[in-house]
């Protein structure tokens, strides 16, 4: 990979040890993944923000990295482990490290967006613009919706691309690598989210290595709700970045030296026997992604009139509930008992361990797995209409 004389400079260490690692960083994605050159983002979301996610070493790297190091690109951040304004059930030594990193970032010059959903609050730049998401659901969504380029990065390369401005040229960045190589036909009619957050992660466990693009067929358009489901799921399972609609790309099963594979009703069966591990769950846990306006509007219109049966936990950005909050809706979801836990989401949260429940319902297939992967309870995996159905009164 060829570097321009200034690089070569931060590379060699001439403008600190920090700036030096970041574009180790990237020389490494860069020569690993064949990119020729280093270009200019305008934007990077990193993740690595939740203590459960990186632990005593990261909180350590980042208090290190954050003394000589600021952000050169608007750089927004994922979700932290808990809210700040909900310290219930947290323990001190989890609230200590957790402001350890909020502070690094705050060192860093970052915006304390705290949410896995930056597509939603923030002005985007125009389709094409080069950008480093390490959320997964925010590449897919970055990618397949938004028309920008980003491949899916790790907590490392996007924060590397925060302080340099800079990011390898290389798969989804360049046009070859966003045409599908992979076709998903569905074969039944969806019945909401939870169908398309299934379709997501069965795309996402079916694409190989080189897999970058993945297109859908005999699907509806997703509304917004379906495609956050739908990018969440894809993000999940696999190392897929981008969909395309097939119907939107010709019939998939003109695709030519694609994998075909067909998403049917078998198939969701087997992954909801997969994700769904429980019949009940002690409490409710809403939001991964964390919850938008459109989702929020629904959710208070089903519980209008109605109480939770048992604890309803709401995760979404504290920028969407204080909009939520303006609007009246945020106390509409509050009549019903639900409790909002902002800039945190159900992803590896403190407030839902083995200690403290058995299961959990969401109606996210994304938090489905780290509930039951990372948290190690129980999940009942229902639609939100089911949910609240089921579970009020």
């Amino acid at each position: 990979m060829e570097l321009t004389k200034e690089e070569e400079q931060a590379l060699s260490g001439e403008f600190g040890p920090s700036l030096a690692s970041a574009y180790r960083i990237l020389a490494a994605i860069g020569e690993a993944t064949g990119a020729k050159r280093l270009v200019p983002v305008e934007w990077a979301h990193v993740s690595g923000v939740n203590y459960n996610t990186i632990g005593d070493a990261g909180v350590q790297f980042l208090e290190d990295f954050s003394q000589e190091s600021k952000a050169l690109v608007r750089t927004t951040i994922n979700p932290m482990g808990y809210d700040l304004d909900h310290p219930e059930g947290i323990s001190d030594r989890f609230r200590a490290e957790q402001e350890r990193i909020a502070l690094s970032y705050k060192r860093l010059g970052v915006v304390p967006s705290f949410t896995c959903t930056p597509y939603e609050v923030f002005d985007l730049p125009a389709r094409g613009s080069q950008v480093s998401f390490a959320e997964s659901n925010a590449a897919v969504f970055a990618n397949s919706v938004l028309g920008l380029r980003t491949n899916k990065e790790s907590a490392l390369s996007a924060l590397a691309s925060s302080v340099t401005g800079k990011t390898p040229l290389s798969e989804l960045r360049l046009e070859d690598f966003r045409k599908p190589s992979l076709s998903i036909k569905a074969d039944f009619e969806f019945a909401g989210a939870l169908d398309y957050g299934l379709m997501g992660y069965f795309a996402g466990k079916s694409a190989k290595e080189g897999d970058a693009c993945v297109s859908l067929s005999d699907i509806t358009k997703p509304a917004p709700a379906e495609t956050k489901a739908l990018c969440a799921g894809i993000g999940t399972s696999g190392s897929c970045g981008m969909f395309v609609l097939g119907n939107d790309q010709g019939d998939a099963s003109e695709g030519g030296n694609r994998t075909v594979a067909t998403f049917d009703k078998r198939e969701r069966s087997k992954l909801m026997d997969e994700l769904c591990t429980s019949e009940k769950g002690d409490v409710i846990a809403l939001g991964s992604p964390q919850l938008g306006l459109a989702e929020l509007e629904a959710l208070a219109a089903g519980v209008a009139g109605k109480k939770f049966d048992r604890r309803c936990m709401v995760f979404c950005s504290r920028s969407v509930h204080a909009q939520a909050a303006r609007i009246g809706l945020a106390g509409r979801i509050e009549s019903s008992g639900a409790e909002f836990r902002c800039d945190s989401c159900t992803c590896l949260t403190p407030y839902v361990t083995k200690e403290t429940v058995d299961s959990v319902v969401t109606s996210s297939v994304k938090a489905a797995y780290y509930f039951n992967h990372s948290n190690k309870v129980g999940v009942s995996l229902k639609d939100l209409p089911e949910i609240i159905a089921e579970y009020t009164e």
